[in-house]
């Protein structure tokens, strides 16, 4: 019988993971009981994501803030520190911004405008036009800030960043100075040691301001990259993709877990017979329309997976072969020759007219968004995601 259905995305649920759980046990069995409870069959190239949160839960990696100011007081000197390009987010930032704070006497808190790399605004295109502010040039004090568009709190959460920022340094220990600019070399006008908190664009900042004479210059990367009185760290990413876990610690990215997800499809090949592709993934790589943020606050969609996951999808634009190849033909005929065309595809379409308007994106950006969709960020209780059909296509029997 011809097959009616094409991808499909479940949320598993399992048990609530503790550190030292054996994870590859608790995902094959959570997705076999699935699969027999919920009466499907595993196949060949169907796809289990496994949130990032419960690998490094699992692996035990948390730092405390204490340990924080510690790596950074190390790190720095501890005197005057510009913190630079920091996203908006209570959950992703505002921890470490504390830490940080408490390895400091002073902070120079220089936040981008109008909005953070990730896409929360602090104030709008429009405002700045009305100001008559170039926000590619201007630098701004807090003053000046609170002068021309007073208090603007954002849009979902409610919190006024720049108050809650300054408050969480105070707060810390430390002294705050909070200024507002894009260019990042206006941080040396106030300190030469400076910590960049950007994520996608960290590389060149630190380039930047090595090159304009900065003596210190650290990213998020390079904070935590090592242990620090016996906590957890990561030694590629350092702060980058940590979460808050409570008032005084954070969870990190996971650490190397790449021999997690061959374990995880070597056990599901001996059980069942195929040959299941595995993923670890974290935020998902899409903008929100209304609100304009970019989902993607962790450095990378997915810090390890299996062999099968490399690469970007080989598709044809089925659109594009019915308005053009076969523009003559409908119904059954239509539909037979763009599966012929299908299995007749060369293994690299790139050039190719039929492909355009597919997506050239990595396969495990394009997976770990929907397993991100699926899982959610709240309380559905489903940190692994099994795909069903994502390697199908019109012509798969």
């Amino acid at each position: 019988m011809e097959r009616r259905i094409g991808t499909v995305s479940r949320g598993v649920r399992c048990p609530i993971i503790r550190e030292g759980d054996n994870l590859v046990d608790i995902v094959v069995d959570s997705v076999l009981a699935a699969a027999e409870s919920e009466g499907f069959a595993l196949r060949n190239r169907d796809v289990i994501g496994i949130t990032e949160s419960i690998v490094a839960r699992a692996q035990g990696n948390y730092c405390s803030v204490e340990d924080i100011a510690a790596d950074v007081k190390a790190k720095t000197g501890g005197e005057t520190v510009g913190v630079i390009f920091p996203i908006l987010s209570r959950n992703r930032f505002a921890i470490n911004l504390r830490g940080i704070a408490m390895g400091c006497k002073k902070v120079v808190l220089m936040l981008s405008y109008p909005s953070d790399e990730v896409g929360n605004a602090l104030l709008t295109y429009d405002q700045l036009d009305e100001a008559g502010i170039n926000p590619y040039s201007d630098v701004l004090s807090l003053e000046k800030y609170r002068e021309l568009f007073g208090e603007n709190k954002h849009e979902f959460t409610g919190v006024d960043y720049v108050a809650y920022y300054g408050d969480i340094v105070r707060e810390a220990g430390a002294e705050v100075e909070i200024i507002f600019a894009n260019q990042c070399k206006s941080i040396l006008n106030y300190t030469d040691c400076v910590i960049t908190c950007d994520i996608h664009t960290r590389v060149r900042t630190k380039r930047i301001l090595k090159a304009a004479g900065a003596k210190v210059v650290l990213g998020l990367d390079d904070i935590m990259t090592a242990p620090v009185n016996g906590s957890g760290c990561n030694e590629k990413y350092g702060l980058l993709g940590s979460n808050k876990s409570t008032e005084n610690k954070i969870k990190l990215f996971p650490r190397e877990c790449r021999d997690l997800v061959v374990a995880i499809q070597s056990a599901l090949l001996e059980k069942t017979g195929k040959l299941i592709e595995v993923m670890v993934y974290g935020d998902g790589a899409f903008k929100d329309p209304q609100g304009k943020i970019w989902e993607l606050a962790d450095p990378v969609v997915s810090p390890a997976h299996t062999d099968g996951l490399i690469g970007t999808p080989n598709e044809l634009k089925l659109k594009y072969l019915a308005d053009n190849d076969f523009a003559a033909l409908s119904g059954e005929a239509l539909k037979d020759a763009i599966t012929e065309s299908i299995k007749a595809k060369q293994d690299n379409l790139v050039g190719n007219m039929a492909s355009q308007g597919t997506t050239p994106r990595q396969l495990t950006d394009l997976i770990g968004s929907l397993c991100d969709l699926t899982s959610g960020s709240g309380d559905k209780g489903t940190p692994v995601i099994l795909i069903q059909g994502y390697f199908d296509n019109l012509a798969t029997e």
